[in-house]
């Protein structure tokens, strides 16, 4: 998975903390030293008819896991959802994952298998831009 990822530092802060943000970023902190951060941003939804907010990213250093941070990042976001009126909060695990499978189920969340992902990308994404 490791060769998935291209973002560079200088992208990732042009996106997250440039003139026009794409998405937002929580950090937290354990001891006053960085512990881990959650991605998000907000969409709508034609269902439910109002915005919803999804987490891109939830990462918690692994020396620091189980100690309550990952939660803490979880509920500082559906904190925001209410605050923000959204009717959702959802984000994608990898399915292999099952640590963090029990971990969401532990805090409510449910599996969507119903829903497939699709994703274009790449040359693809640039041939269909180009199509008409």
């Amino acid at each position: 998975m490791s060769d998935d990822v291209v973002a560079t530092e200088e992208l990732l802060k042009e996106v997250l903390f440039g003139n026009s943000p794409s998405a937002e970023v929580v950090l937290a902190y354990y001891n006053n030293e960085p512990a881990g951060f959650a991605i998000y941003f907000f969409n709508f939804s034609t269902f439910v008819g109002r915005p919803g907010l999804y987490l891109e990213d939830l990462f918690v250093k692994p020396a620091l896991r189980g100690k309550g941070i990952g939660k803490a990042l979880l509920i500082h976001l559906a904190k925001k959802a209410i605050e923000k009126k959204c009717g959702r909060f959802e984000w994608s695990v990898l399915d292999w994952n099952a640590p963090a499978i029990n971990f969401y189920k532990s805090l409510g969340a449910r599996p969507m298998d119903e829903w497939t992902v699709f994703r274009i990308d790449g040359e693809k994404l640039k041939s269909l831009s180009e199509a008409l």
